[in-house]
């Protein structure tokens, strides 16, 4: 049985296409800055989230405040700190209104560590609290776009 083979042949096919050129075009828009009648500092914040962004920032560092608060009374009461101490009585009764609501909802053990597990739900419901506190104040001054 005697098969034929056909040459490899090399045939190159050249195709000629337009070349598309895309030109895309921005628009920028630069305002200018308005004249400062004195040599003091410049308000840069004209935009119109400015309102909103200062009522976030305020809403968040309270509650970073209390948080922080939370946070050291629950190492102190982990690592046995003497509540007749001065500095320790004052933030337990500064923090005790934000725990009180969640004291009592699982029973206390006595074993020498105490691990204060109102501090910690008080903790995380501050958190949800100010995020819906947050969403809310954006929500309400609505998806206006800067001018």
């Amino acid at each position: 049985m005697s098969t034929t083979h056909e040459p490899h042949t090399n045939e190159t096919e050249v195709i000629d296409r337009p070349v598309v050129e895309q030109r895309v075009e921005r628009i920028e828009r630069v305002r200018e800055p308005a004249p400062v009648a004195s040599a003091g500092p410049v308000n840069v914040t004209t935009s119109a989230y400015a309102p909103v962004w200062t009522v976030t920032r305020v809403i968040t560092l309270l509650v970073t405040v209390l948080e922080v608060l939370l946070l050291t009374r629950f190492g102190m009461k982990l690592l046995g700190a003497n509540a007749g101490q001065p500095l320790v009585a004052a933030l337990y009764g500064i923090t005790e209104p934000l725990v009180r609501p969640f004291q009592g909802i699982w029973p206390q053990t006595d074993t020498p560590v105490v691990f204060d597990l109102p501090a910690l739900l008080a903790i995380v419901f501050l958190f949800l609290i100010a995020a819906l506190v947050v969403a809310l104040v954006r929500a309400i001054a609505g998806n206006r776009t800067p001018v």
